[in-house]
């Protein structure tokens, strides 16, 4: 039977692109219904498409992937992740000053929303838009709508993106005939999924350690603040590594295997090698010195973007480090050891919250999928083209519990439908009369309701003017209450 109900989502990795499809369940778990990957490297390069038609095809791919293990379902509709090189944040104002009106309405909100929108940026488009405070006179509100003012300035946060970017995966996706329910900013979705809004709320910085591209992304009040991608991730520790004349399979396990972020020299024996399984060795000095040689410059470069986007004092809950670089070890002390900064609370979170179910194996693969299923969790709307199967009626059982043997008598069939038809167009002509009955019953009484009305209206002017009539005679002539007391 194919399935109905899901939601369909697709992340555009910076070395693979992957597909998923599932359900939310009541508990707040997932249950992933199917689970796709295709190599990435041969059209996309740190997150953006420079080959549309191997891109077009890869996609295609995936949705007959995802399609076959839906048991055939069709898949309508697709959310699609964005990340890249090409992201980040910029801050943009619009002011008013409130005429005619005593507070601020929904309208005007929506119209400074409008003009930051169609703002212009040179060579960006606009993703996706964070609202942050709004001053209202001297005063920071975070809901302008119904509060006195009489000046308004609007603080957004715009995400935008290289317009090649956007235009090279939108022509990708009408290629490979995905049609997209929605373009969602990929690190907002792994945030949304892996850091809880408490934590949001106090400050937070949220790195991930992808393969060509590491994020960083800052919130402090459960508002995104910054959003940057830096064009360095653990893949150029593996190309340093296979740069000695190693073959990248091999390169790749002495990274995961043997790879420490913070290399201490007086450690290491300049004498010993790593041996992998298959025999081949490197000297322990040498990977030392390049894989924390790299790792340092990564992580220097995440400090920097945190000092830069001026809330480096200002993250209470931490910094949190994601993705598949983190499982290079010792990345928190080596990111510790960079800041000089001991309370600083570093933490590294390889999944979800949630409970996966399905595919456990697939998806629970030390954070490298995390973003993926931020995305199955942002989803909201059902992406299946296929409508649920009906019910299959079983024939007609008559008393005694026999089978009615005229069940499927076409001719007898027929007759039934003619008489339950007129039956029914029967049930509607009377239906339609006592509504015109009531309709003329109900507009006789609303008639006589208005002619009350006005006589009511009637009688309560003449007993105003009367009453008025003699207050002025009284103030005239001397017959109020108070004439008495005037002699």
């Amino acid at each position: 039977m194919a399935t109905s109900e899901f939601i369909a989502a697709i992340e555009l990795g910076s070395s693979k692109i992957s597909g998923i499809a599932g359900k939310h369940d009541t508990d707040g778990s997932i249950s992933v219904l199917a689970f796709a990957q295709e190599d990435a490297s041969q059209f996309v390069h740190k997150g953006v498409i420079f080959n549309i038609d191997k891109a077009a095809s890869a996609l295609n791919d995936i949705i007959i992937k995802l399609e076959t293990q839906l048991r055939n379902s069709t898949i309508a509709k697709v959310y699609v992740g964005v990340g890249g090189k090409s992201l980040r944040t910029v801050e943009n104002q619009v002011s008013r000053t409130v005429t005619g009106e005593e507070k601020i309405s929904e309208e005007l909100v929506f119209s400074i929303s409008d003009e930051n929108l169609a703002f212009p940026y040179d060579d960006f488009d606009i993703l996706d838009v964070e609202p942050q405070e709004y001053k209202i006179d001297n005063r920071l509100v975070a809901d302008p709508v119904g509060v006195a003012g009489k000046d308004i300035t609007a603080h957004f946060l715009n995400i935008v993106a290289k317009k090649m970017m956007k235009k090279n995966l939108e022509l990708s996706l009408q290629q490979g005939r995905v049609k997209v329910a929605e373009i969602l900013v990929a690190p907002k979705a792994l945030a949304n999924a892996i850091v809880s809004e408490s934590d949001r709320r106090l400050g937070c910085a949220l790195v991930d350690l992808g393969a060509e591209t590491t994020t960083v992304s800052i919130y402090k009040n459960n508002i995104l603040r910054y959003l940057t991608v830096i064009p360095l991730g653990s893949e150029n520790i593996t190309q340093d590594i296979a740069s000695l004349q190693i073959a990248d399979e091999d390169a790749q396990q002495f990274k995961l295997q043997y790879g420490d972020a913070l290399a201490i020299e007086e450690d290491i024996d300049k004498n010993e090698e790593y041996v992998l399984e298959n025999g081949h060795t490197i000297s322990k000095e040498l990977l030392c010195d390049i894989v924390s040689a790299r790792a340092e410059e990564i992580l220097a470069n995440v400090w920097n973007q945190i000092q830069l986007s001026g809330y480096a004092d200002k993250l209470t809950a931490g910094v949190f480090f994601t993705g598949g670089g983190c499982n290079l070890k010792n990345v928190e002390e080596a990111f510790k050891k960079m800041t000089h900064d001991d309370r600083l609370k570093v933490k590294t979170i390889k999944f979800i919250p949630n409970v996966v179910r399905g595919y456990a194996s697939d998806i629970k693969r030390n954070g490298t999928l995390c973003t993926l299923l931020g995305l199955l969790l942002a989803g909201k709307e059902n992406c299946s083209m296929d409508k649920p199967e009906p019910v299959v009626e079983t024939p007609a059982v008559a008393e005694g519990g026999q089978t009615d043997m005229f069940a499927n008598d076409a001719d007898l069939k027929e007759q039934e439908a003619k008489i339950l038809a007129e039956k029914a167009a029967e049930e509607e002509r009377i239906r339609q009369l006592k509504e015109s009955e009531e309709g003329k019953r109900i507009k006789a009484e609303e008639a006589q309701r208005r002619r009350q009305e006005r006589e009511r209206k009637k009688d309560s002017f003449i007993k105003r003017v009367k009453r008025g009539f003699n207050e002025l005679s009284g103030e005239l002539f001397g017959t109020d209450d108070n004439s008495d007391n005037m002699n």
